[in-house]
């Protein structure tokens, strides 16, 4: 049923393509430490860089655990499912890093994304394991639209509010860890 891939095939870059939602998972390196799941939505927020790279625009939220996960062990697991008629989980296991706005990478990279008022970090991951599945378990359903409620609330901040934002809820993890590098705590 699985297979295993040693790059993204045109098949597989066809089904990320047409997938409407991704999920990021990250953890610690602390068994007690908790274990982050983040659903993503808005394709122009992924891109597939080659065969064996790709990076997702990180916009500002109200936690930070990926970028603190990444920051202290990098590993990160992006799964794709299809919600359509025909069934498929796709599972991306790789080694991340945080490019932040001000990098000297991320006038290269931005330029992969849509446009977004809110971005955070370029989160670049490099993978090491690419499987896919049946996703025989996952429903069926339709995709009635893409929401752009987090672009509204950004558009409504100034430069100032958003600053205070995130140094309010995107300073650290909730286990502590750091998350913004000029905000070490």
């Amino acid at each position: 049923m699985g297979k295993v891939y040693d790059g993204l095939t045109p098949a597989l870059r066809d089904f990320i393509a047409q997938s409407p939602m991704y999920v990021v998972a990250t953890a610690p390196l602390s068994a007690d430490g908790h274990v982050n799941v983040s659903p993503k939505g808005g394709m122009d927020t992924f891109t597939v860089l080659d065969d064996t790279t790709v990076a997702y625009l990180d916009l500002i939220g109200s936690g930070a655990e990926t970028i603190a996960h990444v920051r202290e062990s990098g590993r990160i697991t992006l799964m794709f499912c299809s919600f359509t008629r025909r069934p498929k989980t796709l599972r991306l296991y790789g080694t991340a890093r945080c490019v932040f706005p001000g990098a000297l990478e991320w006038d290269t990279l931005i330029g992969h994304f849509g446009k977004h008022p809110i971005p955070r970090s370029i989160i670049v991951v490099s993978l090491g394991r690419i499987t896919d599945s049946c996703g025989f378990t996952v429903p069926e359903m339709e995709l009635v639209r893409e929401r752009d409620l987090q672009d509204q609330w950004g558009r409504r901040k100034s430069d100032r509010e958003l600053e205070d934002y995130m140094r309010l809820k995107n300073t650290t993890s909730i286990d502590g860890l750091p998350a913004r590098p000029h905000q070490e705590p």
